[in-house]
């Protein structure tokens, strides 16, 4: 995952500098504490001077773009009337994520009166929150004491949702070959997928004989392979096979490198002898995944948006689909015909030919493992009636395998829903949950909630 980015906004009054000025120096002090504290989080800081007049944000706004920050992160050290930053924090793309925060924990009657100077910021809070509303620029907010509260820790979750909303509306996603034939419960027009969510699809057509690809060289090959050798087991690979395999892969991902790629799907089905791809490249897909680039199968450029935003956040994170349930012990298989990220196998991945009896492509080889144990969250993105998305969120346990694992040749794992299974798959239907998901690693439920709410998506939550 790239470093959480922030453009640190202190905001301030020049009044107090022309009537007060002796009170600057610990205003500038306490900025630069919050700047640390986030730093010592693991964020990004741009900082910027302690900006008073509409100038001062103007040019401190245009530096937060030229660096391309995640989201706005706005510190009120003095009341700092609104008129003077509204319509600049309005009009810029960037998220806003407000902290509302003063340097004392303690204003009690027991208080000395000087703390009243250097902890009134929340009124412009009050008044910039309002401005902003009324102008319908969308923002996140967060109070409670610096040190005595997680304020900070909301702070960055904030900005988290918001990178995953920045690369989600953003997304640039490649589709090789047209949609599986029959499978609707993913599909939305490409054009509506722009304007409703901003995301853009570069179609490439595999069936009409011309070549898409770029050529790879014998050298690269034999480096992937070499590096594959060092990564993953592998079982007595038919060296032909294993070349045309890695060719495959390296193809793939030079068209996702040509094309700034922040995704790409592909339907196996349309892998053929006419394709330009001598066999499927699953490996590539997991490999990508690994590398934070977004993946689904069968032609799924919604699901594989998702995926690249949310591994923009979360690099443990994968494209699955629950496959069958597991009644007796209450828990569901997911796997997929050759694609997991990398990051979250349990084990090292065995590399092995897969039979690809499809279409008339060659077999390609893959690299087959299990998903390893730990708490996560199962997500769908589904599509909804009148151009909405609801975005289904299922915290699960993914599930450890302490006995003996006879399925060494497929892409598993078993994860437990906080429920019955049956209750479980009836509430994600009937929320109209696609066969298509993702699984996020980590307690990271309340940031995906954010997520959601930002891109405007009704959010459920399954237990």
């Amino acid at each position: 995952m790239e470093k959480l980015k922030i453009g640190l906004l202190p905001l301030y009054i020049k009044l107090y500098d022309d009537h007060w000025p002796e009170i600057r120096e610990r205003a500038d002090s306490f900025h630069h504490t919050i700047a640390s504290e986030l730093q010592r989080k693991g964020m990004d800081v741009v900082s910027v001077r302690l900006c008073r007049i509409k100038a001062e944000f103007e040019e401190a706004i245009q530096i937060f773009e030229e660096e391309g920050v995640d989201a706005v992160v706005t510190l009120h050290l003095a009341y700092s009337p609104s008129l003077e930053s509204a319509s600049l924090l309005a009009a810029t793309e960037l998220p806003i994520v407000i902290l509302d925060t003063t340097p004392t924990y303690d204003l009690s009657p027991l208080q000395l009166p000087d703390e009243i100077m250097y902890n009134h910021g929340i009124h412009g809070v009050q008044d910039l929150c309002n401005l902003l509303l009324r102008s319908g620029k969308e923002f996140q907010i967060e109070a409670g004491h610096w040190s005595q509260s997680n304020v900070l820790d909301r702070v960055m979750d904030g900005v988290k949702a918001a990178k995953m909303t920045k690369r989600m509306k953003t997304a640039r996603v490649g589709r090789l070959g047209r949609q599986f034939d029959g499978m609707g419960d993913f599909q939305v027009p490409t054009d509506i997928l722009q304007s409703t969510i901003g995301m853009e699809t570069f179609e490439f057509e595999l069936t009409d004989g011309k070549t898409r690809f770029e050529a790879v060289t014998d050298v690269q090959i034999e480096e992937e392979m070499r590096m594959d050798q060092e990564r993953f087991k592998s079982t007595s690979l038919d060296p032909g096979i294993y070349k045309q395999s890695t060719e495959a892969c390296l193809m793939v991902r030079s068209l996702v490198e040509k094309h700034q790629l922040t995704a790409f799907t592909i339907n196996f089905m349309e892998i053929t002898k006419q394709s330009g791809l001598p066999c499927m490249p699953f490996m590539e897909a997991s490999k990508a995944m690994e590398k934070g680039i977004g993946y689904a199968g069968e032609g799924d450029v919604l699901t594989a948006a998702l995926v690249g935003a949310l591994l923009s956040v979360y690099p443990d994170t994968s494209f699955a689909e629950m496959f069958c349930p597991d009644w007796q012990n209450n828990r569901i298989l997911v796997s997929h015909m050759g694609e997991m990220n990398i990051r979250i196998a349990a084990e090292k991945m065995t590399l092995q030919e897969k039979a690809f009896p499809f279409t008339d492509a060659g077999n390609p080889v893959v690299a087959y493992g299990r998903f390893r144990g730990g708490k996560a969250v199962y997500v769908s993105l589904a599509p909804g009636k009148d151009n909405t998305y609801s975005m289904i969120l299922s915290p699960v346990e993914m599930l450890e395998v302490l006995g003996e694992d006879r399925m060494p040749e497929a892409i598993r794992g078993w994860f437990e829903p906080n429920m019955p299974v049956s209750d479980f798959l009836a509430s994600f239907s009937k929320h109209g949950g696609t066969h298509h998901g993702v699984i996020v690693y980590g307690d990271v439920g309340n940031v995906l909630e954010r997520f959601g709410e930002n891109m405007g998506w009704k959010v459920v939550n399954i237990g």
